[in-house]
């Protein structure tokens, strides 16, 4: 049985502490070298779903022991135990192999007590839908085992206002979660110094035919997911309400009345924004450059203060569109915007709950403002 990241070995036949012939469920991270090809196993363990196989005479099979506990892999797959049963050469060279070799080392005992026990029942197994927004296997969370928490996107939609160098950089990083849609909000066309800025390598025959960064962005990452839907647009007033349906929006663009409209227009509904801004600067001497990167976090407790602590369109507008922008900083900005994103989704500890995080450059210095 195949399921997202993972290879699930049913009806294993094991001996219980009963002395009784039970079936188990073998459970093992599922690697591919190629979309449909399997690689080597990186692992040799796995787990079990279960209670611990013994020997034919009751007495727990050391052999393989390694941990027990409640193992939550992903969501419908809780195992209770891990095993360990390393083979000479240190590794397996197969997912056969591997399923085999415990196969035999656990089902074994079990033929001791009834010769017909076998893993191999020949039962057709209808397969489960697979209602992933991938279009291969996440391999990745399952290698780290973090499967049941990247699930924890799956029924979020997400906006994006402004795809330059930060916008595109958060995109990336989203792009690779569970997220169920991605909505690309730019009117702009794809330029040579978006190339630049932008994540990966960008051809000249695509900036020859003259397409806006959010289609070029859709076709790019529609190669590995779905939901990637961009919109030929620039937020005004006639259409900010749109991001009313979202369940985050980023806001990442160089324009201090778009940030406001945004923030005053969401004012009143469940929507985070999560507005990511750059302030670059050459030095006096010109010698060097200077600034900060800002993430500043609007929720319905603090509307207010984010309000407040984002560029206005005034003054600020002026010096915000002076600002140096660069290719590293664009992608660490977009970094801390996604990292307090997943924050916020319960995917890492949020001990702080920060409104506001900055880094300073030429400080090399990070640091929060929280409520009080």
């Amino acid at each position: 049985d195949v399921r997202p990241g993972f290879l699930l070995v049913h009806s294993v036949p094991y001996v219980n502490a009963k002395k009784e012939v039970a079936r188990g469920i073998i459970v093992s991270e599922l690697t591919t070298a190629m979309p449909d090809v399997l690689g080597r196993p990186p692992t040799h363990q796995v787990h079990f779903i279960g209670e611990h196989p013994c020997k034919a005479n009751g007495a727990d099979l050391v052999q393989i022991r390694c941990q027990s506990a409640e193992f939550k892999l992903a969501e419908g797959i809780t195992a209770r135990h891990h095993f360990s049963n390393k083979p000479q050469r240190g590794y397996y060279e197969s997912y056969y192999e591997k399923v085999t070799t415990y196969v035999r080392v656990i089902s074994s005992q079990a033929k001791a007590l009834d010769p017909t026990a076998d893993a191999r029942t020949f039962r057709t197994h209808e397969p489960i839908e697979d209602d992933s927004v991938f279009l291969y296997q996440d391999t990745a969370s399952s290698r780290a085992g973090i499967q049941r928490l990247a699930a924890r996107f799956r029924q979020q939609r997400i906006a994006f206002v402004g795809l330059g160098g930060t916008g595109s950089y958060a995109l990336d990083l989203v792009a690779k979660t569970h997220v169920v849609e991605i909505h690309l909000f730019d009117a702009d066309l794809l330029r040579p110094h978006n190339a630049f800025r932008l994540p990966g390598a960008i051809s000249r025959e695509i900036l020859d035919r003259g397409i806006t960064k959010v289609k070029y962005l859709s076709e790019h990452y529609s190669t590995m997911r779905r939901g990637v839907v961009p919109h030929e647009v620039m937020i005004d007033e006639g259409n900010v309400m749109e991001l009313a349906g979202f369940d985050y929006v980023f806001l990442c663009v160089d324009r201090g009345e778009v940030r406001q409209l945004v923030l005053r227009a969401l004012a009143e509904t469940g929507v985070t924004v999560i507005d990511a801004g750059m302030g670059l600067n050459l030095s006096d001497d010109q010698e060097s450059i200077w600034g900060t990167c800002r993430v500043t976090v609007s929720t319905p407790s603090t509307r207010d203060i984010a309000l407040a602590r984002i560029p206005r369109a005034d003054r600020d507008e002026e010096l915000y569109a002076s600002n140096i922008q660069v290719a590293d900083f664009n992608c660490l900005n977009a970094g801390l915007a996604v990292a307090k994103w997943k924050r916020m989704s319960g995917f890492y500890l949020d001990d702080h709950e920060e409104y506001e995080t900055t880094f300073s450059v030429n400080l090399n210095q990070l640091s929060r403002l929280e409520r009080r």
